[in-house]
């Protein structure tokens, strides 16, 4: 089974008024000692092998280009990268300096995320974005020039003013751009965010959100896009492989500050906390989470049927986890099929485009939540 390798780089520039991740700004100073703490978690799971990696955040643009060598060369000195299908970075527009971009090309990165979000700078100024419309455009243009053939944009839908008009913009400049992939998130407003606190009169409705959102999937899907999971879209050939990982219930480990990992039936994460981190990197696990066979075949399942084109396979899943531990499974999804919320071909569940904008309501009842056969 493949297995992924994730890097959190918990840097930033400046807190974005929305977002909850863990992320420090204006901490650069440690980037020096968070390599080196990630190169000694790196050596407490040396020889593992990993087909796909994903260096996220934060924003691992700001490491800058030869911190980012050291980290790639601490991580090929502790595990098996040389079958790696797909190697991912994420990058801000402001830190995505064609140095760095150059740096990320020969430490054998061959996919960039960027964070654009908007290319309307009204709305970028409104959830704090540093960057602008032509910071962002210049990013993209320098990232073709580097090399890269499989570049992806993350967009939000639901920014404060943002309306039908400005959003098609967005995805008009961005498809004149010839991107491989797009990642479309609506705008969630998390406690504790300054969005939270002070939210913008202008925000748009949930309703609206939800318009743009089936707007953008129907356009998307238009101009050659498959909408191959809830947020995301892909020209054919160019989907995640990192995240598809993710979603096929697939192994993952997990280095850094607050990152996540799935390894041998067992969930742990690290504490986000970077001081501690960098004190005792390996000193950090919690929340261990060991499921037994039916609680595991439940969750790959609600994993699955994120994935709208593919779906879940249930007599698949009869293999992998044995015809005993989904009958609960089995009697969940049908009855979710019963009301209409799920709909099946042959023994294939698929969730229909109608309940994407509803999704978690259905996968959270995909899922154990009192015992094997609990449905």
């Amino acid at each position: 089974m493949t297995a992924g390798l994730y890097v959190h780089v918990p840097f930033c520039a400046r807190k974005c008024r929305y977002c909850d991740f863990y992320s420090l700004p204006q901490r650069e100073n440690l980037i020096p000692a968070y390599i080196k703490a990630v190169t000694a978690e790196a050596h407490v799971h040396q020889g593992k092998h990993f087909q796909t990696l994903y260096v996220g955040g934060g924003t691992p643009s700001l490491l800058g280009p030869q911190n980012l060598s050291d980290l790639m060369g601490s991580l090929r000195g502790y595990f098996n990268l040389s079958s790696l299908g797909e190697a991912t970075i994420e990058v801000n527009p402001e830190s995505a300096t064609k140095e760095f971009l150059d740096a990320a090309m020969s430490a054998g990165f061959n996919r960039v995320s960027v964070g654009v979000q908007s290319l309307s700078d009204t709305e970028l100024e409104s959830v704090g974005r540093i960057h602008d419309s032509q910071r962002a455009i210049k990013a993209l243009n320098d990232i073709r020039t580097a090399g890269f053939t499989n570049v992806s944009a993350d967009v939000i839908i639901g920014l404060p003013g943002q309306d039908w008009t400005s959003l098609k913009r967005t995805l008009d400049q961005l498809l004149s751009m010839r991107l491989e992939h797009i990642s479309a998130y609506c705008l969630s407003i998390e406690e504790g965010t300054p969005l939270a606190v002070n939210p913008p009169a202008n925000l748009p409705t949930d309703d609206r959100q939800a318009e743009l959102f089936e707007r953008t999937c129907a356009f998307l899907k238009k101009t050659g896009f498959v909408h191959y999971e809830i947020s995301n879209f892909a020209r054919p050939g160019f989907e995640s492989r990192h995240n598809l990982n993710y979603w096929h219930g697939g192994e993952y480990l997990g280095l850094g500050p607050a990152a996540a990992s799935h390894m041998n039936g067992r969930r742990f994460r690290n504490n986000s906390d970077l001081t501690a981190y960098i004190g005792n990197p390996s000193g950090q696990i919690s929340d261990i989470e060991d499921l037994d066979p039916a609680a595991k075949a439940g969750e790959e399942a609600m994993l699955r049927l994120r994935l709208l084109e593919e779906g879940l396979d249930c007599a698949a899943m009869a293999e992998r986890f044995s015809p005993e531990n989904v009958i609960g499974l089995r009697q969940r999804l049908e009855k979710l099929v019963e009301e209409g919320l799920l709909e099946k071909t042959g023994t294939r569940y698929i969730l229909p485009g109608k309940m994407v904008m509803t999704a978690n309501q259905v996968l959270s009842r995909v899922v154990v939540t009192g015992g094997p056969t609990c449905c």
